[in-house]
């Protein structure tokens, strides 16, 4: 009997401190970076991988290089990537089909410099902004447009699928569609269009890679964000509190001096 008690309670201690040992490494496993576990509840093209598309054509924003793309959106994207504990996949597609690319599943997310727009938010959802940045007239050097009152009945290129579609069609029918703003740009230095209506920064790029336009004056302020499929509310609240993190941290203000070369993270009070 007295044997039968001893191995009771030997047994009883055995199973208290496995029970401990279970308790402490279940601690530290809540310690640390964000792990395969976090990321239970978004849906991903891949596991274990954040696939986002951008043009690769929106310099200094996404471009290619060295047979990858690069720029502050391809950066914003992979650093992003990182704060999920996520693999960073890139993916190049044309701009005006990015957005269907993320509601039918080919893409996770969009960080493709995508302005926020009514219309846009009936196919997707969107992160909050991490750059502002707004339309802007450009024209060559000769050109006799010198603000938006000019811009009535003349020629207009413009990106396909972009945004600034919509603020052309306000002053003119005839809007030639390009698959790039650089292409738009590019074009009318040589003599086609009587304008381009693009994103400040990617003009004054231009200009500063030689391009000879001119700006004619900027149409407002919009808000550039991260798309996200309506039905991946997890990913999208991830992805929000990822942008926070680098807001605060000044990373996405680093990353946007290194490509852009100015704070573009920042709203802008009023218009310049």
């Amino acid at each position: 009997m007295k044997k039968l008690n001893i191995l009771f309670i030997i047994g009883l201690l055995a199973f208290i401190l496995a029970a401990c040992g279970s308790e402490e490494g279940s601690d530290s496993s809540d310690s640390g970076e964000k792990d395969s576990g976090d990321n239970e509840g978004f849906k991903l093209v891949e596991d274990g991988k954040l696939t986002f598309a951008a043009s690769g054509e929106f310099k200094p924003f996404s471009f290619m290089k060295d047979g990858k793309m690069v720029g502050y959106d391809i950066a914003v994207g992979e650093a992003i990537a990182e704060k999920l504990g996520l693999e960073p996949v890139q993916q190049k597609a044309k701009f005006a089909g990015i957005v269907t690319g993320v509601k039918q599943g080919r893409y996770d997310v969009a960080v493709a410099s995508h302005t926020i727009t009514e219309d846009r938010l009936k196919e997707v959802d969107f992160s909050e902004p991490y750059y502002y940045s707004g339309p802007v007239i450009y024209t060559r050097p000769d050109s006799d447009i010198k603000s938006a009152e000019d811009l009535k009945g003349k020629e207009i290129s413009v990106s396909r699928g972009s945004t600034y579609v919509d603020i052309a069609k306000e002053y003119t029918e005839n809007i030639p569609q390009v698959d790039s703003d650089v292409v738009a740009l590019q074009s009318l230095a040589k003599g086609h269009h009587d304008a381009v209506i693009t994103d400040k920064i990617t003009g004054e790029t231009a200009i500063e890679n030689g391009l000879k336009i001119e700006s004619r004056g900027q149409l407002g302020v919009s808000e550039q964000a991260v798309a996200v499929a309506k039905d991946n509310d997890k990913l999208q609240k991830a992805v929000n509190e990822a942008l926070q993190e680098l807001k605060e941290s000044g990373k996405l203000k680093e990353l946007a001096m290194e490509w852009v070369g100015v704070d573009i993270t920042k709203e802008p009070k009023e218009i310049k």
